[in-house]
């Protein structure tokens, strides 16, 4: 028996929940504005080296709150609240210029993962998983399966940023 094929993007618009972050993406981003100057590396430094800052909303993998970035982006940490049923991690994920993350396989926990893309550069900026690659596009959202190698880069001269979320879907399953 063969086995069904690896899907690497899922559609986005089958969860119920990206309609409400894509009307609201524009307030999103001007949520992350005002945290710009708080963002940190990373953990997983060994993936890239420099250049990929994070700000962080709900923790990894667990999704529970981090009291400044929830009162920092209150319209954002509540978008997520209340829209996006068991949620894990959330933040903002910010690939300065010039920034590779390697390839490597996430976390093998029972999420799909969302970015909703509110910034991106025109240009070699982009993110592949399995054998797939996307582009972002600002207002809208890709929906991967982040345990499957993947690896993004910004070749750009301006910053990439999205709002990274983890998700549980019946989807994970397949």
């Amino acid at each position: 028996m063969r086995q069904p094929a690896e899907i690497c993007f899922h559609d986005a618009e089958r969860f119920a929940f990206v309609g409400e972050l894509r009307r609201n993406w524009r307030a999103i981003r001007a949520e992350y504005l005002g945290v710009r100057d708080r963002l940190v590396d990373w953990f997983e430094r060994e993936l890239y080296g420099e250049g990929w800052k994070v700000y962080g909303l709900y923790d990894f993998p667990h999704g529970k709150a981090i009291a400044d970035g929830v009162a920092r982006c209150p319209l954002t940490a509540g978008l997520v609240a209340r829209h996006v049923p068991g949620h894990g991690a959330a933040g903002f994920s910010v690939l300065r210029p010039g920034t590779r993350i390697q390839p490597h396989a996430g976390y093998q926990g029972p999420f799909l993962r969302c970015h909703l893309a509110l910034s991106v550069p025109e240009g070699d900026c982009a993110i592949r998983v399995g054998g797939e690659t996307r582009r972002w596009r600002e207002g809208e959202a890709l929906v991967l399966d982040d345990r499957l190698e993947h690896e993004a880069w910004n070749l750009t001269a301006e910053e990439r940023v999205v709002l990274l979320l983890d998700f549980v879907s019946d989807d994970r399953a397949r």
